[in-house]
């Protein structure tokens, strides 16, 4: 029989990386979507006649239980969350609503439909904040240090409690930070990759950033999708840190976009007050050992490849658009 899969969140970069993972392994998917007038199908544009989409909401726990009735999937990714820190600053309550509550939502419609569903909690590694041991693994404890992370600890421990409780194949996947070219605009790498190509293409001469200190386990999200399959696909629920055990500050990142042009960066970055964080997360590097012990989960793509990946789709992004006018 083939298996059925629920993605909330598919709409986002990693929803669309991990659709595409499961469809080439002959589920059929559910993808969950906000009923909007803004939804965006950008990045899932190419499987969009081959998932089902049905309507559904975080906020509304009856939405959640009404999907898993009617579709009845063996898996469910919860990757649907308010995801961009720096908002969370501005609206944290609206983020401990989705981000924290929401997963409550989803585990309780999963215990009341059909307990042997396996669930799957998108966490992160912004739960460890001001870390407290590095690099970071599943038993170092969490300091978050902005409204995001503080939900994600939520969202974590309820995946832990309702596991514990009702005897849930549920698993925490504490992700770190895993880019690609269909990252939001919003976030710091899309946003080097971006301008960088809008400088080169001459649409733009200046960058503005906030803490260019600021040091980041960056991989690829096409990766970081199949560890999250994988923990599915355990005899035994658990949770899993997913990095690649190396740590490059924002600086570096930014370096490496111009070098790919041809630029200096120093010549176009500006360092703009707006950008910097109210609590700032210095250092955060992942030890996977866990993943790759069990899950036998490893990174593939190496740093400077996923920054000239994501410079490369921006300059054909925006040359098409040009070519467009």
């Amino acid at each position: 029989m083939t298996r059925r899969a629920l993605i909330t969140g598919i709409t986002g970069q990693d929803g669309s990386y991990l659709a595409e993972l499961l469809l080439d392994k002959g589920y059929e998917v559910i993808g969950m979507v906000r009923r909007s007038s803004t939804v965006n199908f950008e990045r899932i544009a190419h499987l969009q006649d081959r998932i089902t989409f049905v309507p559904g909401d975080l906020l509304d726990e009856v939405s959640m239980i009404n999907i898993l009735s009617e579709h009845r999937p063996e898996e469910v990714y919860n990757l649907a969350a308010q995801s961009f820190v720096q908002t969370s600053f501005g609206q944290p309550v609206l983020t401990g609503e989705i981000t924290g509550l929401g997963v409550t939502r989803i585990l309780d419609a999963v215990r009341i439909v059909d307990p042997d569903i396996r669930f799957y909690q998108a966490s992160s590694s912004e739960m460890f904040g001001k870390v407290q041991e590095v690099p970071q693994r599943e038993t170092t404890p969490f300091w978050p240090r902005s409204p995001y992370g503080v939900a994600k600890v939520y969202g974590h421990w309820i995946t832990v409690n309702y596991r514990e409780s009702y005897d849930l194949h549920a698993s925490s996947g504490i992700l770190f930070n895993h880019e690609s070219e269909r990252r939001g605009l919003e976030f710091v790498t899309r946003k080097i990759s971006h301008t960088v190509a809008k400088i080169k293409l001459d649409q733009a001469s200046e960058l503005r950033l906030g803490n260019l200190d600021a040091q980041r386990d960056w991989g690829f999200a096409g990766d970081y999708v199949d560890a999250m399959w994988r923990m599915l696909q355990q005899d035994a629920p658990g949770d899993y840190v997913v990095a690649t055990g190396q740590t490059h500050p924002v600086r570096e990142f930014c370096q490496l976009a111009f070098d790919h042009v041809g630029l200096d960066w120093e010549d176009h970055v500006v360092i703009d007050e707006r950008f910097m964080r109210p609590a700032e997360v210095d250092l955060l590097v992942g030890s996977s050992e866990k993943a790759e012990a069990v899950l036998g989960w490893k990174p593939s793509t190496p740093f400077p490849d996923l920054v000239r990946r994501m410079v490369d789709a921006d300059l054909a992004l925006l040359s098409g658009q040009l070519e467009g006018i």
